[in-house]
């Protein structure tokens, strides 16, 4: 049987909504799903680890990155650089692994301006005061980011209509159970199917 050829997933969402925690479940939970860590010039929030959750960089360091073109894409937002690598999501592509990518919605449009694969999935609150109190909550950031986070939000969930899928994350059990069935839908479309020799005995 020829190897099964890995899917690239492209997951984005308003800060709050919860795409890190759902994205963290499916990768727990399925195997088959490789993660690409970003990197970015913001500094590291107290829970987050260097080379695990990203690559915390200088801004010369990721600027020297954009010249050399490692990036799949790039986008500056909420005034830091986020990139993804271009030879880490290749790799993992290579094995027949799945790539999970948690972008902003900026580096997916760049995506899918660049690319002619790919499933895009985009994360929401089910309201802007909902997405307000979970910022708040996470007491990660100040005031003036969170207020910046929340107008880049309205403006970024005016792309819905660009993505595959939608999901409201009302609750957290229910969103994590529409990325599931998401993410086995796409790897049971027949249309990926190139020879029925490679996926079932003819004899």
């Amino acid at each position: 049987m020829k190897q099964r050829k890995g899917k690239l997933f492209v997951v984005s969402a308003p800060s709050g909504a919860g795409k890190t925690t759902l994205c963290s479940r499916l990768l727990g939970n399925f195997g088959t799903v490789g993660y690409s860590v970003s990197f970015t010039t913001r500094k590291p929030r107290h829970d987050e680890t260097d080379t695990e959750d990203y690559y915390f960089i200088s801004v010369e360091e990721f600027e020297a990155m954009i010249e050399r073109g490692e990036f799949l894409e790039w986008a500056k937002v909420h005034n830091n650089y986020y990139g993804t690598s271009r030879k880490t999501v290749e790799d993992i592509l290579a094995t027949g692994k799945d790539v999970l990518l948690d972008i902003d919605p900026k580096g997916a449009r760049q995506l899918k301006n660049s690319l002619d694969y790919g499933i895009y999935i985009f994360i929401t609150a089910p309201s802007m005061e909902d997405l307000k109190t979970r910022l708040i909550n996470r007491r990660t950031e100040s005031e003036e980011i969170m207020n910046i986070r929340l107008t880049n939000a309205l403006e970024e969930v005016q792309h819905i209509h660009e993505y595959d899928y939608l999901i409201v994350n009302k609750e957290i059990n229910r969103a994590y159970n529409d990325l599931e069935a998401i993410y086995i839908a796409e790897h049971l479309r027949a249309a990926d199917v190139e020879k029925i020799e490679d996926i079932m005995d003819l004899n």
